[in-house]
């Protein structure tokens, strides 16, 4: 039985969405992009939503639009895609690594333990959709001897009086952070990404969600941000096609990352069947823990915490014990079986590129204590039982055929 990892949604009500849009005559950024990004924000409870066409670009507009420069530092978790990171070195400041808890997300103590004067922002990551500490967080930048360290080196920084707090919440879209809150709205900014294996997709693209505190404007800042967006020109270019109106202006340095309605049109049929599709998601998940949890080698992954409850986006089951080899070799056992599996995530500093910067996945021993026995099972709203007992037997089969094999 051949099960792929991860493939889209697409049912007829988003093949009918992008056939409309094509059919409109209209396919860049336009109507559906602004219904998707009301759909966004009703469903979040976000003040303002503004979509883009990747979380990476929206996280370096944003950073942009803080005004973070070479020498100021941005704390992220090692345990994390490399966008995260990496949307930091495109606006100019320094990724500060920090270790992550057992549960895969960010450590709230190693991030109080790596501010200094330079940090300006943080980006926490809901880690497979399950969300962050953000009560401890928000607290923590409150806190006088924290808001004594920052140092404001821009308008925005002035204008805030503290470190900025922007989730990383590409997984975590239809998250409760609370049981009547979900993720969106608990942070400064959070962005969502809405990428092709995503639980609501546009094929490629974000949805930055902004929720600043007064003296800020969110609706004044959507504004801008949505012109930045289309760089910086006055008009965009539905309100040019109509008669008369081809007369703009640039006011600035923006960046070209809008998102277009073709796109748009996929989220906006799933984001309106999403309530549903979750449920599915959570049938997988539970399906996947209740056949895992009897395992004495199985270490199940998060979901439901007092209040907070995950999106299920991914299922991060652990192999108890074993090295990276093992698990290696239990993911080839797997796909002999043509199951499709995958592991979230090589933490960043084993990657070249950041070795090549000096990190060391040494310093951050529960990330690779989270990584190292990690399986990624498939989860999907398509899913059916006969499906799900395949994967869940392959997966026991392959667990005993690695540990019947190997001395550990």
């Amino acid at each position: 039985m051949k099960i792929p990892f991860s493939p889209p949604y697409i049912d007829e009500a988003v093949i009918n969405e992008v056939v409309d849009s094509l059919r409109s005559g209209w396919i860049t950024s336009g109507p559906k992009v602004k219904s998707l990004e009301e759909e966004i924000k009703t469903f979040s409870g976000a003040k303002e939503v503004l979509c883009v066409n990747s979380w990476t670009s929206g996280a370096i507009m944003m950073l942009r639009w803080l005004g973070v420069k070479e020498g100021d530092e941005v704390i992220v978790p090692a345990y994390t895609y490399s966008a995260t990171a990496l949307a930091v070195l495109h606006a100019g400041a320094k990724p500060v690594m920090v270790d992550s808890g057992k549960n895969f997300n960010i450590s709230v103590e190693a991030i109080r333990n790596a501010i200094t004067p330079r940090t300006k922002a943080i980006i926490p990551v809901d880690i497979a959709g399950f969300p962050c500490d953000y009560d401890q967080i928000m607290s923590m930048v409150q806190e006088p001897k924290i808001r004594g360290l920052f140092q404001v080196t821009s308008a925005v920084q002035k204008k805030l009086g503290r470190i900025l707090v922007m989730n990383d919440a590409a997984h975590s879209l239809g998250a409760f952070y609370s049981k009547k809150q979900r993720t969106g709205c608990e942070t400064d900014i959070a962005i969502f990404s809405l990428h092709a294996v995503k639980n609501v997709t546009t094929a490629e693209g974000g949805a930055i969600c902004l929720n600043l505190p007064e003296p800020f404007n969110n609706e004044d800042l959507y504004k801008e941000l949505r012109m930045t967006s289309l760089n910086c020109q006055t008009k965009d270019a539905f309100s040019k096609s109509k008669a008369g109106g081809w007369r703009y202006d640039i006011v600035g340095m923006g960046m070209k990352i809008n998102m277009a309605d073709v796109n748009a049109a996929i989220g906006l049929a799933q984001i309106r069947e999403y309530p549903s599709l979750l449920k599915e998601r959570k049938r997988v998940f539970e399906t996947y823990d209740k056949a895992f949890t009897a395992c004495d080698w199985a270490i199940t992954p998060p979901s439901i915490d007092g209040e907070k409850e995950s999106s299920y986006h991914i299922y991060a089951l652990r192999i108890k014990d074993f090295t990276e080899e093992l698990r290696d070799r239990m993911i080839d056992e797997i796909a002999k079986s043509e199951v499709a599996v995958n592991v979230h995530f090589i933490p960043m500093p084993m990657l070249s590129f950041f070795k090549s910067l000096g990190y060391d996945i040494k310093n951050y021993p529960q990330a690779y204590e989270n990584f190292k026995g990690e399986i990624s099972l498939p989860i999907y709203p398509q899913l059916n039982n006969e499906q799900l007992d395949f994967i869940i037997r392959t997966v026991k089969s392959a667990y005993n055929t690695i540990a019947r094999d190997s001395i550990f």
